[in-house]
């Protein structure tokens, strides 16, 4: 056999052993080992899945290392990037730099925002009557 079969059928032996002796103190024999055997699909399952997934993971890694091999001589596109910023020393100078305070002709101070009301008072009869149809209906 495969050794990744071996595998496999190994780590479901343990799945399968540790699933009896857990539920053989609970449970009849057959009740137990018809629960050992899902144990074993489940854990020989999970085996291959865990190892397919390393393996995916493993060949990800595996290919820009041979991408770079291959790309020794060329240069890649994207590779260099260079830039060079402009020069803003003076503007950052003048930012850092404490301005006199302007002066302007209105100078009242603080003068305190005052919203017309939204409220609108009515005659007190006709809030009376207009609570009464309500209380009708």
């Amino acid at each position: 056999m495969s050794r990744k079969i071996v595998v496999n059928i190994i780590v479901g032996a343990i799945g399968f052993l540790f699933t009896f002796f857990v539920n053989y103190g609970h449970n009849l024999l057959g009740t137990s080992l018809i629960r050992a055997s899902f144990g074993f699909i489940i854990w020989f399952v999970l085996a291959f899945l865990l190892r397919w997934v390393l393996g995916f993971i493993a060949g990800q890694s595996a290919e820009p290392e041979d991408a770079e091999t291959n790309l020794e001589g060329n240069e890649a596109l994207g590779g260099n990037f260079d830039v060079i910023t402009p020069d803003e020393d003076e503007e950052l100078i003048n930012l850092l730099k404490p301005k006199p305070a302007e002066e302007s002709g209105s100078s009242e101070g603080f003068t305190p925002l005052q919203p017309p009301k939204l409220v609108s008072m009515k005659d007190p009869e006709e809030l009376a009557k207009a609570v009464r149809h309500l209380k009708e209906e």
